[in-house]
Formats: structure tokens, sequence, C-alpha cells
């Protein structure tokens, strides 16, 4: 549900009583991830949680647990030396993706997931694209 709409039905007094609200959750958004449906969940500006640790061989999964459209977008310039890069839509560069976010490529829809497996260890930093001004960065840590 929109969140002004449902602020505008509640009322004002409602509305001041949400205004503080901190929730890393939005209204609409879904529990975080956990289990085995997903490792790492999306708020309208977060990666949940930032830093994630793994394994080598072991695949990661985020879920798009949020109403608004993300990527997850590999930093280039952060890939430990001979690690593969990653982004939703499977582009093999970070300039490729960058550009195919222009033309609405790369975007992970509500409740879509992604998954990667990291082959070599060390530390990956990556970003949503659409929200990184906003401070959606995300960091993997892989160790043996």
């Amino acid at each position: 549900m929109n969140r002004r709409v449902l602020l505008a039905a509640l009322g004002t007094g409602a509305t001041a009583g949400l205004a503080g609200c901190s929730s890393v959750l939005s209204l609409s958004d879904d529990e975080p991830c956990g289990g085995d449906e997903c490792d790492i969940g999306m708020t309208r500006n977060e990666f949940l949680p930032e830093t994630y640790e793994t394994t080598v061989g072991e695949p990661v999964v985020w879920k798009n647990t949020s109403g608004a459209v993300h990527t997850i977008t590999a930093l280039e310039n952060s890939l430990p030396e001979g690690a593969d890069y990653f982004a939703t839509g499977g582009y093999e560069d970070e300039e490729t993706a960058r550009t195919a976010w222009d033309h609405h490529g790369g975007r992970l829809g509500t409740r879509e997931t992604f998954e990667h497996t990291f082959d070599v260890p060390g530390t990956y930093e990556y970003i949503c694209i659409p929200h990184v001004r906003a401070g959606m960065v995300g960091e993997i840590i892989v160790t043996e």
C-alpha cells in the first residue's frame, strides 16, 4: 500500500505518530531475509545486512523485499584479482551495467531474486545504481 494513502486514511494524528518512525522497512516491505529464501534483503535505500560473510563456493541470494526497483552492481575496482564480475542483468562489466540501467536493463523487481557464487576469497563491494546516492551500498566478505 502507498504510504501516503495509508497515512491519509489514518488521519493527521497517525501521520504525526508515524513521522518519526525509523524502521528499516517501509510499510510495504516484507520481513528481512533469512533462512533458505535469501541471504540479503533490500529496503528502499539499503541492503540488509549491509555486510554479508560467506565462504568460497557458497551461493549468495539477494531478494528485493521492497516496492522499489533495484540493481545489484559490483564495483569493478573492488573485485579481488581473478574474481568474476557480477550484476543483475548478467552484464560482464560495470560500465555495461550502468549503461543498461539507463535503458531499463538490470532491474530487479519486487520479490525477485538474484544469485551469485563467489569463487575467489576477498572483499567485494556493490551498489544499487538508482539508490547509491541514498547510501545503498553493500559488501560481501568471502573466506576460504
